[in-house]
């Protein structure tokens, strides 16, 4: 009896071990579109709700998915070379799921925090280091409107210099080298049904419904 007894809490004490040091089921490890943090026509009449609606749920979505089965095939893979293999997809739709999650908080109603850039260490930091609000805009506009083809265009924060820079990002990759505070999308789906061609109208336009308060909160987090 005594001996049964012993040999059932070992075998329990084993299972809960087992259960404690196994790895994370797939399904746990899947990343998720993120929820807006506003109504899809919230940001009107700058992005429309056509727009916001098409970018979150197809676009954004399908960077989450291809995500998502890429990770599953690097964690079946048997070799180097397949690993290798699924660097590109782990980058384009990593990146897209990054740069689109930062996004969405960047963005703001007009009627919120949307285009408000209040005195305060972010205001402050642009003025020096680009002498101007309106200048900052000016470059940041002409920067990302020049991006050939697809891609993003970043205010970031340079940790070795200490100051604002403005990057541009080809096609999905992720801003690596700065701590992004503002990102612009400059890819055609962000803009075409509303604005077609024209980047600079959607470029002029986006200002009126950019979170300087979020992008602050970011400058401060790494200052």
């Amino acid at each position: 009896m005594l001996s049964l007894a012993r040999t059932t809490l070992k075998s329990s004490i084993a299972k809960r071990a087992t259960r404690a040091f196994a790895a994370p089921s797939a399904t746990a490890l899947l990343h998720t579109l993120p929820d807006l943090p506003y109504a899809y026509n919230a940001l009107e009449p700058y992005i429309s709700e056509e727009i916001m609606t098409l970018h979150h749920q197809k676009h954004h979505q399908t960077y989450v998915n291809g995500l998502n089965a890429a990770e599953q095939s690097y964690a079946k893979s048997q070799s180097v070379k397949d690993q290798i293999a699924l660097q590109a997809a782990l980058k384009f739709n990593g990146g897209g799921h990054i740069n689109h999650s930062l996004f969405w908080k960047i963005l703001a109603p007009a009627s919120g925090d949307g285009g408000k850039l209040s005195d305060g260490p972010l205001k402050a930091a642009i003025e020096r280091d680009f002498g101007s609000v309106e200048e900052f805009q000016k470059v940041f506009n002409t920067k990302t409107a020049a991006v050939q083809g697809s891609g993003w265009g970043w205010l970031g924060y340079n940790s070795a210099t200490k100051k604002l820079e403005i990057v541009t990002t080809p096609n999905q990759d992720p801003l690596l080298s700065h701590t992004p505070l503002i990102g612009v999308d400059i890819w055609e789906h962000a803009f075409y049904l509303q604005y077609k061609n024209v980047k600079p109208d959607y470029l002029n336009a986006i200002w009126n419904v950019i979170n300087f308060k979020e992008a602050e909160k970011r400058l401060v987090e790494v200052q």
